[in-house]
């Protein structure tokens, strides 16, 4: 069946599919920027961020050089931090291994800090015309859906036969096009939340699950573990017009980053003007507590924010908002109290 795919995609796509920044070049390291921001992120939301990197580290060299501060600054909002660290990473290994060259070949892509399967299907067929599927959530769901499968799209094992499968039937010289209209058509019609578009789709007369009428089951997912819950108390400590700030441990989650102080555990107002009592910032008093909840792909904090006017600046490092907000990456986790 999956035969009849690049016959029905490519005339499809090349009428319908969405305008993007990413799409006007397909210099490597502009699909690759574009290829990591966007795991775990909404296209709309990766827009600002993908023009804003560019502007500043326009090219592989200007990456490999960056200061993290720069690196964090710019992707300050995004999440999962590993991803621009990697980013770096892989620059400087093409820079090194590659004498600042792209590399070209799968295996080469593949070798890059951060680049998996994925990624380095939709740079190797996107940029340079191979028949390397990239196999994400997208694509797996309209195979899934298309075939009418019942293997469970989370199992490794099912990606790796989608991408055999996929490999042997990519159209020569419409490779780039033909990844980009599996993941269009995921995208943009056979949508996962809801019912898919199935009377704008172009596989519509063909589709096995469309037949069968099991679009709404499929694709078959195993169920996910349930997330951790932890308690923070988040300090937001103001002295005059700075505010504390300190950096978070080199290991574990937003290893490194920046951040409001905090202790994980829900503190009441008496056990956190002690706690502030004994970082020496000598606490004035509570302005104000509120809860806030940020959820991450395994954890989720729940968030009691403690407002402090202070009479020192002790125990951590101290910036005013603007300073914090023009060179301080911090993670949105945090951020939300600044914003209140």
């Amino acid at each position: 069946m999956l035969k009849y795919l690049p016959e029905r995609l490519l005339p499809w796509y090349a009428e319908h599919h969405r305008i993007l920044p990413w799409r006007e070049n397909r210099e490597p390291y502009r699909v690759w920027l574009s290829e990591i921001m966007l795991q775990q992120t909404r296209v709309e939301a990766v827009k600002g961020y993908y023009a804003r990197f560019l502007q500043q580290l326009p090219t592989v060299a200007a990456l490999a050089e960056a200061s993290e501060e720069t690196l964090l600054k710019l992707w300050e909002g995004l999440g999962y931090y590993s991803r621009v660290r990697n980013l770096q990473k892989a620059a400087r290994q093409i820079m090194e291994k590659h004498d600042g060259r792209f590399p070209q070949t799968y295996d080469e892509v593949r070798a890059l800090a951060g680049v998996g399967a994925y990624t380095a299907g939709a740079i190797c067929s996107i940029c340079f015309e191979q028949p390397t599927p990239a196999v994400d959530g997208n694509v797996l769901r309209v195979v899934s859906r298309f075939t009418a499968s019942d293997a469970p799209i989370t199992d490794e094992r099912a990606k790796r036969e989608t991408a055999r499968a996929l490999a042997e039937i990519y159209p020569e010289g419409h490779c780039g096009e033909f990844t980009q209209a599996l993941m269009e058509l995921g995208a943009t019609v056979c949508v996962p939340n809801g019912a898919p578009l199935c009377e704008s789709c172009p596989l519509h007369d063909i589709c096995e699950a469309a037949r069968q009428g099991r679009q709404r089951e499929l694709p078959v997912k195993a169920a996910k573990k349930p997330r951790r819950v932890e308690e923070r108390t988040v300090f937001v400590l103001r002295c005059g017009e700075k505010l504390a700030v300190c950096k978070r441990p080199s290991r574990g989650l937003l290893a490194g980053l920046w951040q409001l102080p905090d202790v994980a555990q829900t503190l009441t107002a008496q056990e956190a003007l002690a706690q502030a009592e004994g970082w020496g910032v000598h606490p004035r008093g509570i302005e104000k507590l509120i809860r806030r909840t940020h959820i991450f792909t395994h954890v989720e904090w729940k968030m009691t924010g403690c407002y402090l006017q202070c009479a020192e600046e002790a125990a951590f490092s101290w910036f005013t908002e603007r300073e914090i907000k023009e060179k301080i990456g911090l993670p949105t986790a945090y951020r939300q109290f600044l914003e209140e």
